[in-house]
């Protein structure tokens, strides 16, 4: 488990790093401008990490699927060489499609290059180009199924298999620990699932500019944010820690 959370807060810090140093240049100086490799380097990736938290949330749910319903066999299936292989297949999954995307976007011919947003985002990115991009929307259609769609029903099965096996027990201890083991996930799926399919899954009529300009700020800004205090915290040794701080504190007051 820490091994695919380890991967997670790796691929938030590059995540938040490709997109918040060159917003925060842009709201502190007078020219808001970026070089067009730049916008191909932040395009692509952003895409690539966005994507491989996704395959990582999903393999987490496996992980935690394991630890509940097959507690006795978690270390011999969920053993190191299985979880650093779900992480190396989860990086190479989400850099192909990111690869993948980046070449057909700038393939395109663009006649505009003022984005209305603040980061080279997918989305407004192609709004620039003077051609037809019907073949690019189904594109990115299959691969916000293939890439959001997937994990999440890998997300769903697993929680499915656990709330059953939670129901079956009899002993109120057991339920208690079997939920105190996925909470902490549970909520970063809500929070990363539920912005991304608002964002890329819904009919582009009833979109406007501002409405995805707030959501992904919030996506590359605030969903990263809690992250590791929610996986901290249910931490004992951190808690630990965070108590003897709080008692030094008192204590030089």
């Amino acid at each position: 488990m820490y091994n695919l959370i380890s991967v997670l807060s790796f691929v938030d810090i590059c995540y938040s790093n490709s997109t918040v140093p060159q917003m925060l240049i842009h709201f502190l100086s007078a020219l808001k401008s970026i070089p067009f490799h730049s916008c191909l380097l932040q395009l692509s990736i952003s895409l690539a990490m966005g994507n491989t938290e996704f395959f990582v949330l999903g393999a987490m749910a496996y992980d935690h699927y394991v630890a509940v319903c097959h507690p006795l066999h978690y270390t011999v299936i969920m053993h190191g060489g299985l979880c650093w292989g779900l992480a190396a297949g989860c990086l190479v999954a989400g850099f192909t499609n990111s690869l993948t995307q980046t070449i057909i976007i700038f393939q395109l011919s663009l006649c505009r290059n003022i984005i209305n947003h603040f980061a080279c985002e997918m989305l407004a990115v192609l709004k620039l180009t003077c051609v037809d991009i019907s073949f690019n929307k189904v594109i990115v259609a299959i691969s916000g199924f293939l890439v959001i769609m997937l994990p999440c029903f890998l997300v769903l099965f697993s929680y499915g298999r656990i709330v059953v096996a939670i129901l079956c027990s009899r002993s109120a201890q057991e339920r208690r620990k079997a939920f105190g083991t996925c909470d902490s996930h549970f909520t970063v799926v809500c929070m990363c699932f539920g912005t991304v399919i608002f964002t890329y899954m819904r009919p582009s009529a009833g979109s406007s500019a501002e409405q995805e300009k707030t959501v992904a700020l919030f996506y590359a800004v605030v969903t990263p944010m809690p992250n590791p205090l929610i996986y901290s915290l249910r931490n004992k040794e951190v808690m630990s820690a965070l108590r003897r701080v709080l008692e030094k504190v008192r204590e030089k007051r």
